[in-house]
Order: C-alpha cells, then sequence, then structure tokens
C-alpha cells in the first residue's frame, strides 16, 4: 500500500501560487499563466528515509521484486507516483536497461569511458515506455477508482509515442487514439499501434501539425492528453538517471547525452539526478549535452543565439525521423535543465549522424538514427575538447535499432540522399563456386 506520508501533486513550473492538482487531473497547463506543470514531491517526507536507506530499497526491488515493484520505474514508486495503490500499476516490466561500455567505438573517437544505456531495450522498443507506464496508470486509477469519464487516451506521434501508448493502454483496456504524419514514420513504428488495436490517423502534415490538434482536443476534453506535455511521463523518464547511478555503483558520470526533439526527456534526466542529489544519494549533477538534428534545431539555434526562448521553425526531413520537431513543447522544460547543469546544445547534420550511425554499427553496437545524433555530437564535443578524453559519459539510446531498418538498408545501399555512404558494407553476389568464395574470404 502507499506511504500516507509521502505525496505528490501538479503544480505550474514558472511557480504560479495555489496551482495545485492531484495527479489524476486531466489538467496539461497552469490555467493561470498557460505554461506547463511539473509533479512536486514533499521532498522533506522523503527525507525520512536516509540515503542509503533509499539506495538498498531500490537495489532489494531491482534484484527481488516483488512484481510489479521490480520494474525500473516502479522500483521507485515513491519518487514517481507515491499515492497510486500498487494493484493499480500497469506495468511491462519496464526499465533496468543495460548499460553498455562502449570501448571500441569510444576508443576510436578518443573517449574510452564511454557507455550507451539502451532505453530501447524495452517492450514497445523505446524509452518512451518509462514514461507511459506512469501516465496510463494513473488513468486506469482515475477511471476504476474515482470514476472519471475518459473517452479515450490520445497522441500525436512520430512513431515510439504512439507504440508505447497503444502497448500501454491495451494491457490497462483504454482505447487509444493516436495521429502520425502520413508517410513519415517507419512500417515498424506504424504497425505497433495498429496491431494493438489503437485508432490510428495518419494525417497530411509533420509532428508538429499533428501536435496542434491533439492540443486542441486534449484542452477540449475529447482525449487525455500522452504527449511529453504532460508531467505524468516525465516522472517515468526521470528514473532513467536513477538507474545510471545504480549501474555505476551510486556514481555519477561526467557526461549524460541525449538526442532530443520534443525536449521532455532532457528534463526528465535532469529531474532524476536532482532528486537524488537533493535527497543525499550523490553529490553532483552531470553536464547534459542535448544533441539535435541539423534539420531540426530550434533548442540549437536558442541555444547559439544565447536565447532564453525557443522560437519554433519549420523541421526539414531527417532520417532522425523521431526528433524532427520544430516546435518542441518542452522547451521551457529543456532551458532550466540546461542552465542547473551547465549544459550544452549540439547539431548533427545528415552526413554526420549517419556516419556516426555506421561507424558504432561497426563495432557492434547497432544504433537509431536518433543515437547517431547524440554520438555525433559526442564526437564534436570530443574534438573540440569540450568533453575531456577522460571524463566518464553516458549516451542515452532512445530506441531499438530493429525499428529502422530501412534506414540500415538505404545507407549500406548508398541511396541515402546527400549522404556519401563512406562505410557502406553491401552483400558481395557470388556464384555457388568454391574458389571464388575462398578467394573472397582471403582478401579479408
Amino acid at each position: 500500500m502507499p506511504n500516507p506520508s509521502f505525496v505528490a501533486e501538479l503544480r505550474c513550473l514558472a511557480g504560479c501560487d495555489g496551482v495545485r492538482f492531484p495527479l489524476t487531473e486531466p489538467v496539461y497547463r497552469c490555467p493561470t499563466c498557460s505554461g506547463l506543470l511539473d509533479v512536486h514531491h514533499d521532498a522533506d517526507a522523503l527525507s525520512s528515509r536516509d540515503a542509503d536507506s533509499w539506495k538498498a530499497l531500490f537495489d532489494e526491488r531491482r534484484c527481488h521484486g516483488p512484481w510489479p515493484l521490480s520494474s525500473g520505474v516502479w522500483s521507485k514508486h515513491e519518487w514517481v507516483a507515491p499515492q497510486l495503490p500498487v494493484d493499480d500499476i500497469v506495468s511491462m516490466g519496464e526499465g533496468h536497461s543495460t548499460l553498455l561500455a562502449a570501448e571500441r567505438y569510444g576508443e576510436q573517437i578518443g573517449l574510452p569511458g564511454l557507455s550507451l544505456k539502451l532505453c530501447g531495450n524495452s517492450h514497445t522498443g523505446s524509452f518512451k515506455d518509462l514514461g507511459m507506464t506512469v501516465l496510463v496508470s494513473l488513468v486506469k486509477h482515475a477511471v476504476e477508482r474515482q470514476g472519471r469519464a475518459i473517452r479515450a487516451l490520445g497522441c500525436a506521434s512520430t512513431g515510439d509515442t504512439s507504440a508505447a501508448l497503444a502497448a500501454y493502454g491495451a494491457k490497462a483496456g483504454l482505447p487509444v487514439v493516436v495521429l502520425l504524419p502520413r508517410g513519415k514514420v517507419s512500417t515498424a513504428q506504424l504497425v505497433q499501434p495498429i496491431a494493438a488495436g489503437a485508432k490510428v490517423l495518419a494525417l497530411d502534415t509533420d509532428f508538429d501539425g499533428c501536435m496542434r490538434i491533439i492540443d486542441e482536443l486534449s484542452a477540449a476534453g475529447v482525449l487525455y492528453l500522452g504527449n511529453s506535455m504532460n508531467a505524468l511521463r516525465i516522472e517515468g523518464q526521470k528514473t532513467v538517471a536513477i538507474e545510471i547511478c545504480q549501474q555505476l555503483g551510486w556514481q555519477v558520470p561526467d557526461w549524460v547525452v541525449l538526442p532530443s526533439g520534443n525536449l521532455g526527456n532532457g528534463y526528465a534526466m535532469y529531474r532524476g539526478f536532482a532528486m537524488m542529489q537533493q535527497l543525499g544519494l550523490i553529490e553532483r549533477l552531470p553536464r547534459l549535452l542535448l544533441a539535435q538534428a541539423e534539420h531540426a534545431n530550434p533548442l540549437y539555434l536558442a541555444y547559439k543565439a544565447g536565447k532564453r526562448q525557443v522560437d519554433a521553425v519549420t523541421a526539414k526531413t531527417t532520417v532522425a525521423s523521431a526528433i524532427q520537431i520544430g516546435n518542441p513543447v518542452s522547451a521551457p522544460r529543456a532551458l532550466r535543465a540546461l542552465e542547473a547543469t551547465a549544459g550544452v546544445v549540439e547539431q548533427a547534420s545528415e552526413e554526420q549522424l549517419c556516419s556516426a550511425a555506421a561507424r558504432a554499427d561497426k563495432t557492434g553496437l547497432y544504433v537509431c538514427p536518433h543515437t547517431a545524433v547524440a554520438l555525433a555530437a559526442t564526437e564534436k564535443l570530443v574534438a573540440a575538447g569540450t568533453i575531456a578524453k577522460s571524463d566518464r559519459v553516458v549516451v542515452v539510446s532512445t530506441a531499438n535499432a530493429l525499428k529502422f531498418t530501412e534506414f540500415k538498408v538505404r545507407y549500406h545501399e548508398g541511396a541515402l540522399t546527400d549522404v556519401d555512404s563512406a562505410h557502406a558494407n553491401p552483400p558481395l553476389e557470388l556464384p555457388a563456386d568454391l574458389s571464388q568464395v575462398r578467394k573472397a574470404i582471403e582478401a579479408l
């Protein structure tokens, strides 16, 4: 059962007085300033347990459960949604993903202390599962325990959000509607919400166009919003930061690098580290590097110009389709995270991200194009000396590359527009002749 002394509620991110809502309230913006909301935890109550006790509890649950408190998210139940009854949790075993040492690739770029946090090793193949388990669990609780009437869960998506929302909605028995930009989502991503029974609407627009419509639908109460504008998503995603420290023996990396589109994940990462620091589990914060594709780079442009706001841009086509977003809703959150962590923003061209993906793959990593954006940005900061060669760096891999098979095939076929496939490795077609096969092997 929940501990009644641990309380979390929705508050205005900008700090407007009197703005407080329970986590089950379908509200996504501050009614006073129209800004974003944040989940506020009672730190004094959480401090009643000392840091070593929290570490021991999280480690014990990770190894021994019980279900669903053995999941990566719900092993931190008290730090996520403390009032939610355990029986109402909708979990698919999300989290506890591998922290993979990337020695060969790291050595190639002059960064032997490089690791990848494989958040794509999850039920639907992306980090979005971490936020959806929290959001769907609280909606299920609101519907079944509080009698709240909700027609359907809804989201705009470039693929991964819709897959996660559809899967968790299906497990909870809640209807789901997803809006996708027609022809701009990989086949593997498109089929996931279809298979889970969601109502899929493919619109003749980009992600930003889908987001505008879903924002209006949720504001009118037609759908419950599943996008990262909803602060509940952040609460699940922040547990990645806690897992990273767990896997490093409760040590803090020097840098955490994330591919960045709608910008909620960077803030989530900061939130996880900040809670650990506030409650004494760690002594310092890592620096954040938020990486954007050059074709969809509103945060990078604001950062380079020294602005305190992010202006929308028209996103161009990029192979990193999940972050092809020109008007990120969580920009105010990302700016806070950058300021608090002395963070940096870098961009990667199509050529740079494709090259980084191919070279990383040749060391066995097999990364999605979005993770490749983060790797390319890391390479640039190492070359510039911003990241020291002795630094411990964790790149968050946000999705399973098997979702992006078309991208890999087109690269190795040399079929990507304006990209030199310098590391292409196409199959060598030969007759079934022993001598020719031996000759090909001897040429290795």
